[in-house]
């Protein structure tokens, strides 16, 4: 390009880019065609006189992002930058602060606000700074009864504080010791009117746990027989205290009778379900929840992300809602 058409180009492309004016207009502005128009705002990128960078936050990785989102079919993929030192660790606390800011996009006025137990979702309530009015519900019972008001009951009530809205907490473990007495316990009156609720959440937030010590709660609440039998059926994850292989497929759904938590068929019936985990450790958990079907959206870390682009085969798209259950 000669000094003219280079000056040409430049004035065009600066119309169009920064000005956000349409091709007919800089056309009339000239006096040429549309198509040349065209022609040269195409040369300038081909010549590089014209460079578009797509920038986001520093600690984001949009590529990643993206990739994730494609693989697994989900709604939202949030993929951040971990630290070089945090790589081991599970759930990073700065997921939950991208997390807050997500369901702060996600929720609108009106919506039912559902909140699993678990780590990330506390650090992610303690971070919420807004949330349109919305009523707040806890989905699981907690770890600890003794340390309720420190756990997910405070998360519920933080959540409805910053919205505005009504807050059901759950006052129960998640675990008990049979049946019998997790179906007593949701008969109580403050437990039934949460359920109560269930049906009705448009958007849920819930971790993961791989199945190991510390890294999942109803495995560290287990005795070690209990441990040494959901481990020979094949589990490789729990959510909300449902255990999944690395298929994704649910197993030991007999722990469920004796957890006060959502159902799984209620969670795959709630249009937005957020999962925040991350670490190399919980990688492959992350993978096997994800190819159940449950999650639509993932908050997550780059050490996981790099392991969940090249984990096994391509799972089926999230977003068809797969049943857990495999059948």
């Amino acid at each position: 390009m000669g000094p003219a058409e280079l000056m040409q180009a430049a004035a065009m492309a600066r119309r169009f880019y920064l000005e956000g004016k349409s091709k007919i207009q800089i056309a009339e502005e000239f006096g040429v065609s549309r198509f040349k128009v065209a022609r040269v705002l195409e040369t300038a990128l081909e010549r590089d006189l014209v460079r578009i960078e797509i920038r986001v936050p520093a600690e984001l990785d949009a590529d990643r992002s993206d990739a994730l989102r494609a693989r697994y079919g989900l709604r939202h993929v949030v993929v951040v930058e971990s630290p070089a030192e945090a790589e081991e660790s599970p759930d990073p606390e700065n997921l939950g602060e991208v997390a807050a800011d997500l369901l702060g996009e996600l929720v609108t006025e009106g919506d039912v606000l559902g909140l699993a137990w678990g780590r990330s979702t506390i650090h992610m309530a303690a971070a919420l700074d807004r949330l349109p009015p919305c009523t707040v519900v806890q989905l699981t019972g907690v770890y600890d009864a003794g340390t309720a008001e420190r756990g997910s009951v405070e998360a519920v009530r933080r959540a409805a504080q910053v919205s505005g809205g009504d807050a059901h907490p759950i006052y129960a473990p998640m675990l008990l010791p049979d049946a019998a007495t997790a179906a007593a316990l949701r008969n109580q009156t403050g437990i039934a009117r949460a359920f109560e609720y269930f049906d009705k959440v448009t958007v849920a937030c819930v971790s993961i746990g791989s199945w190991e010590p510390g890294i999942s709660t109803v495995h560290d609440m287990l005795s070690d027989e209990e441990r040494a039998h959901y481990a020979s059926l094949g589990v490789a994850a729990e959510m909300s205290a449902h255990l999944f292989d690395a298929q994704g497929r649910r197993v030991g759904r007999d722990l469920g009778e004796r957890c006060i938590t959502v159902e799984a068929d209620r969670l795959r019936r709630i249009p937005e379900v957020v999962a925040i985990a991350g670490g190399q450790r919980k990688a492959g958990a992350i993978d096997a929840v994800l190819r159940s079907g449950l999650v639509t959206s993932l908050v997550t870390d780059t050490s996981a992300a790099d392991f969940l682009l090249t984990a096994g085969p391509t799972p089926k798209p999230a977003l068809q809602r797969a049943d857990p259950d495999g059948v």
